[in-house]
């Protein structure tokens, strides 16, 4: 059953949440991370995912909240189908989610099939966690369009002084200074002058690896 964007949105976090965690995160922490007003909130949207099939929920238990297989099962056929063409994007290296670091280019491609058919389209892998508030988790891998300009609020690749990428949302400030704003509550903004700055692109979109939740308990 189709979802609205506001479940997509909850599904998401609660996909997310159990591949770092191992186990599905409390109502409490449900209401804090997608920023909803009350428990009752989460426990609506939860109610309507269950009944469309895309979770399950364990009678009397906390953190009882499970992906459905089939839904799983869904999104790891759909990562095949783009894996399955003969379209392939360069990985490029890894890029920080953190505190910035070197970008180093590695001879690795990303086959996706058909879903880009623009050769100013790469991959990077995300390492750290400062935009987990925007379903980034470290791991994720982004594509990333190569452009020189790109709106407020769009989540950027950002060369800062010659020599150190990170993933961020930019915004131009009065004072013309860039902030470059992870999304993750605990870290602060990066602020630098725009001469220090090159836009290398922005992002298009994210790639996930599914596990099975029995493989993601083993581990946790």
């Amino acid at each position: 059953m189709a979802l609205t964007p506001r479940q997509k949105e909850v599904l998401d976090f609660l996909v997310a949440y159990i591949e770092r965690h191992g186990f599905s995160p409390s109502f409490e922490e449900m209401a804090a991370g997608l920023k909803l007003s009350s428990l009752a909130t989460v426990h609506k949207h939860i109610s309507a995912l269950e009944q469309k099939g895309y979770v399950q929920r364990r009678f009397n238990e906390s953190r009882s909240v499970e992906i459905s297989r089939s839904y799983l099962e869904a999104e790891r056929k759909r990562l095949e189908a783009w894996q399955g063409g003969q379209k392939e994007v360069p990985l490029l290296g890894r890029i920080a989610a953190g505190r910035p670091v070197e970008s180093v280019a590695a001879p690795e491609t990303l086959d996706l099939g058909e879903f880009t058919e623009s050769e100013n389209v790469y991959a990077l892998q995300v390492k750290g966690d400062s935009m987990i508030d925007d379903h980034i988790c470290s791991g994720d891998f982004v594509l990333v369009e190569r452009v020189a300009e790109v709106r407020d609020g769009e989540i950027v690749v950002a060369l800062v002084d010659g020599m150190e990428t990170t993933l961020k949302r930019l915004y131009r400030e009065p004072d013309g200074r860039i902030r470059l704003q992870p999304a993750n509550a605990e870290m602060a903004p990066l602020y630098v002058e725009p001469e220090r700055l090159e836009i290398q692109g922005r992002v298009l979109a994210v790639l996930r690896k599914f596990r099975s939740q029995a493989a993601a308990q083993r581990v946790g």
